[in-house]
């Protein structure tokens, strides 16, 4: 059984895969709280659905890739045999993480986007640093970048564990209507950085507040 908080088709709005339909599966709860979190409302709202449910619900759109995300997917025990199944069904599937629970047991085949928590989101502490050992070559490693303090934090992490080199893409994402996303280009070509400067290409389609879009 897992507690859902929305099932919706989408494009993606994030990471390598952006522009892409996708469908989402957004889980209930999460363990951090985040300064620019911009979906508070999963934290609690959401009902329990039985896995079979949540699989169909997926089918029904007849879509090739699906992610799962939150909250913070993972502290649901559930979602291991979720991602199973759809795996199963053929679907290319996506998990957006936190970053602050181990990744060792998620299935070799999903692809993996690990936040890295920077200092200006107050969750910076929580990191499970293993994970960035754990990490596939097909996996991403996101750093949501609030102020110059953040965006040297990422590029410090990003060489020192040579993450270019154990993922198949490093995302620099600004935060929404608080960084510019032109002075973190700049930065981060200033800097040589191996990475992708991506925006939340949902927000500037729907609107900043959209949901199940």
């Amino acid at each position: 059984m897992l507690t859902v908080n929305e099932i919706f088709h989408s494009i993606q709005g994030e990471s390598s895969y952006a522009g892409r339909p996708c469908v989402f599966v957004r889980l209930t709860g999460c363990n951090l709280r985040c300064s620019w979190c911009d979906t508070a409302y999963a934290f609690d709202e959401g009902r329990s659905i039985p896995v079979d449910e949540v699989v169909g619900a997926v089918e029904a759109y007849d879509c090739p890739l699906v992610e799962i995300t939150g909250g913070e997917p993972l502290l649901q025990p559930d979602v291991y045999p979720l991602m199973n199944r759809l795996l199963g069904a053929g679907k290319t599937v996506l998990l957006e993480t936190g970053g602050q629970v181990d990744i060792s047991d998620v299935p070799a085949a999903v692809v993996k986007v690990v936040d890295v928590k920077c200092p200006g989101s107050g969750e910076a502490v929580r990191n499970a640093w293993g994970n960035l050992e754990r990490l596939a070559g097909h996996d991403e490693v996101k750093f949501v970048i609030r102020d110059r303090t953040d965006y040297e934090f990422a590029r410090d992490v990003l060489r020192r564990h040579g993450l270019e080199r154990r993922c198949a893409a490093v995302l620099l994402s600004p935060v929404h209507r608080v960084l510019d996303p032109r002075q973190l280009a700049a930065w981060s070509l200033a800097d040589r950085l191996p990475v992708r400067v991506q925006v939340q290409l949902h927000k500037y389609v729907w609107g900043d507040d959209a949901r199940g879009v």
